[in-house]
């Protein structure tokens, strides 16, 4: 059960500030350790020291968030959205750096049109995105391409337990976001799906991830399962035809084409880094050298099937369309 907010405050964010202290102090130390542990390890998995390394990075900027964010809080502009829409954008810039650093991080991306502007002639509109969740840090990846490259302002339904992090808390719960209990069912993440779609702006992006959770074999034969007993034998048979997707969800992307019909849809395909679901996965496999590949493909408003049925044929036409660039993009990967 999530402690009470004032609690979340009191005891979790003072908590980072002072390990954040701890590791700086004493990284040195730490630095060795890790260093004489990898000598123990193939040289394929000698990366402790650049865990330590980066996890150090991360404590550093998340104190330096909750900082600023308490300086907002005392200097009255803990409803400035803009703010803290910039203080999301240096947070996730500062950890792409570290990661392309640190990890030699490279994402290569093909947009639908060219970034941070809309075609000539054409008012900025909101987007509602749908992307596929997969590997670690796609969420981070994702809403810090749309503030970087297209000065988006992302919202998102995210999980209740996500506010354990402090930083997250404190600034998600200043901006138009949602938080959700894991067991109150999707009622609920449609409510506010719906809530979040209908305020949008031209400046907004509300991010969706239909399927649900990570992709893992075994929840996508769950997912096919639960089609067949529900009588969607169709939607079970697609389902059955995607090796790299879970089936979609269609009633959060209904819900929020719905609630804002002159949002443009961007569906966000991108592999590299699926194969990494736990820590142990990102600790065994993670390369010396990640590579993400991605692809964005935008519907122009007017384009979205009206019905709600020709929107669930027309959600997974593009679910297949993005498992079958996964598949060619792993093909191409292969050596020889």
């Amino acid at each position: 059960m999530l402690p009470p907010r004032i609690l979340r405050r009191l005891v979790l964010a003072p908590l980072v500030i002072v390990l954040t202290v701890f590791m700086v102090v004493t990284l040195p130390f730490w630095l060795v350790v890790a260093a004489a542990a990898a000598l123990r390890l193939p040289p394929p998995q000698r990366r402790s020291a650049r865990f330590v390394w980066f996890a150090t990075v991360w404590l550093t900027l998340e104190s330096a968030v909750l900082v600023a964010c308490a300086w907002l809080w005392v200097a009255g502009g803990a409803r400035r959205q803009e703010h803290h829409y910039a203080l999301i954008k240096w947070f996730l810039e500062k950890v792409y750096t570290t990661a392309v650093h640190i990890f030699q991080l490279r994402v290569d991306i093909e947009e639908p049109e060219p970034a941070g502007e809309e075609p000539e002639g054409r008012t900025a509109k909101p987007i509602i995105v749908l992307s596929r969740h997969a590997g670690p840090g796609d969420s981070f990846l994702l809403i810090h391409h749309l503030l970087e490259r297209y000065g988006r302002r992302p919202r998102i339904v995210m999980k209740a337990a996500l506010q354990y992090d402090p930083s997250l808390d404190v600034i998600i719960n200043r901006l138009p976001n949602a938080f959700v209990p894991r067991k109150s069912g999707r009622t609920l993440v449609i409510e506010e799906i719906r809530r979040l779609a209908a305020t949008m702006s031209g400046q907004d992006a509300l991010v969706i991830f239909p399927e649900g959770g990570n992709f893992t074999p075994r929840r996508r034969q769950k997912a096919i399962t639960r089609l067949e007993e529900r009588g969607l034998l169709a939607e079970a048979e697609r389902a059955r035809g995607m090796d790299h997707l879970l089936p979609p969800r269609p009633n959060g992307a209904i819900a929020a084409i719905e609630a804002c019909p002159s949002a443009d849809v961007v569906f966000v395909a991108h592999t590299g880094l699926d194969d990494l679901v736990t820590l142990h996965d990102i600790w065994r496999y993670l390369p010396i050298r990640a590579h993400i590949t991605a692809k964005w493909w935008r519907v122009p408003a007017a384009a979205i099937p009206r019905g709600r049925e020709d929107r669930i044929l027309w959600l997974y036409d593009h679910w297949e369309r993005i498992d079958e660039w996964i598949t060619a993009q792993r093909m191409a990967a292969r050596p020889g």
